[in-house]
């Protein structure tokens, strides 16, 4: 942990955030990177690229902040006004930076673009400011240390920030002692069970342990419990002691430590036994196959899927028999049971998953009503279907789709059915 914690502040700018064009990406991304480092962040605020509300909102938050993160407005268009509004508010002057300069010369050079005269704006930077080199982007990071504060500048645009604050700020507010070195806490996540569940179950076995903090995340269909004990480090040992009877207790429920995602779980334990996986989606459009695709490496187990929402493809693409929809409906037990066995025949698997179902609102009829959802898990030993009623929306009803798909095979996997 941090000597002594310190207060970070975050600042996002931009009109297309406060118009809801873009989501906030930027404050999950940066409040995960910074409570994973021990360090929670004190507020955000999302403002406008208007100077007037750039000078109130920095005044405020440099007032109150040992570390003023901001992203947005380092470009070179005319809305781009951060690194001139706050230079102004702290008194300092910008100055060229002529390393700045070259670098934005030789990034047009390697793209084959000519330079326009506006990119020249990016090389200025307040005086007692140091770059931090942006390899993704023309408009570089930067680091300033004034008054026993540091404010921390970030471009915009995600593929820039991301690694700039993992590969530059991070490690310098570690050599510096602000952050942790690695994780304070120790995660564990669980799926298939409430998150008011998970603490009713896992709150006797806490409560044996003084100065232990327990927070609770549900996202997704899972649902983290972080623990990590107020009183600072040198108890890893203890936590993991806490996390392996956390496992004991949650049984079947129990997902895993740290980050990893359910398709990474999955994928694992395929690999781990030399078997593949192929998919059958209707209603869900091939989410389930984007969320395994998504993991470098899924190439290794995942042989494909075929998208069929229409009755023809599932015939004639996929070979589920014309009669089995004819006499069951394509929502159904047995028409999800055929796509599943026909996904491991075409595509040659040791296991497949199918997926048909309402996601509504409209759609179904009396006996499958919309969010009525069927999934199917063919495996070596057979074939099982399962048949859910979800009364949400429809993009909630596809989400959770894909996350029960996933645990089914992840069950199976692991010898919990």
């Amino acid at each position: 942990m941090p000597d002594k914690a310190k207060t970070f502040m975050l600042i996002t700018l931009g009109e297309e955030l406060l118009l809801g064009l873009t989501r906030n990406g930027h404050l999950t991304y940066i409040g995960d990177q910074l409570r994973q480092r021990g360090i929670t962040l004190r507020s955000n605020y999302t403002i406008s690229d208007e100077n007037r509300d750039i000078d109130e909102q920095f005044a405020f938050c440099w007032d109150r902040a040992d570390v003023l993160i901001t992203t947005g407005g380092l470009g070179p268009t005319v809305d781009d006004r951060t690194k001139e509004a706050i230079a102004n508010a702290l008194g300092e002057s910008l100055v060229l930076d002529q390393s700045i300069l070259e670098s934005i010369q030789e990034r047009f050079r390697q793209i084959g673009r000519p330079m326009s005269d506006n990119n020249r704006k990016q090389a200025y930077r307040p005086e007692s400011a140091v770059a931090l080199e942006n390899p993704n982007g023309t408009a570089p990071g930067l680091w300033l240390e004034k008054e026993g504060k540091i404010l921390i500048m970030l471009p915009g645009p995600p593929n820039e920030l991301q690694p700039l604050f993992e590969n530059q700020v991070l490690p310098r507010l570690e050599r510096l002692g602000w952050i942790a070195q690695g994780e304070s806490y120790l995660q564990i996540r669980s799926i298939g069970i409430g998150e008011s569940a998970l603490e009713t179950e896992l709150r006797p076995l806490f409560d044996q342990y003084e100065n232990l903090a327990v927070a609770y995340c549900a996202h997704q269909g899972q649902v983290d419990c972080r623990i990590n004990f107020q009183n600072g480090n040198g108890q890893e040992e203890k936590l993991h002691q806490i996390g392996e009877e956390c496992r004991r207790l949650l049984g079947a429920d129990f997902l895993g430590y740290g980050h990893e995602s359910l398709p990474e779980i999955v994928l694992n334990y395929l690999a781990e036994r030399e078997q593949t996986l192929a998919l059958a989606e209707s209603f869900t459009g091939g989410q389930i196959a984007n969320a395994i695709t998504d993991i470098p490496g899924a190439s290794k187990v995942f042989n494909g899927s075929v998208v069929c929402y229409s009755n023809e493809v599932k015939i004639n693409v996929l070979g589920v028999p014309e009669e089995t929809i004819r006499e069951h409906t394509a929502v159904s037990a047995p028409v999800a049971e055929a796509m599943a066995i026909q996904a491991a025949k075409t595509m040659n698997s040791d296991y497949a998953i199918s997926a048909t179902g309402y996601a509504g609102p409209e759609g179904g009829s009396e006996k499958t009503p919309a969010g009525t959802v069927f999934l199917a898990l063919h495996t070596p030993e057979g074939t099982e279907v399962q048949r859910y009623q979800w009364k949400i929306g429809r993009l909630a009803i596809k989400r959770r789709a894909l996350h029960t798909a996933l645990d089914l095979l992840r069950r199976k996997l692991v010898g919990i059915s």
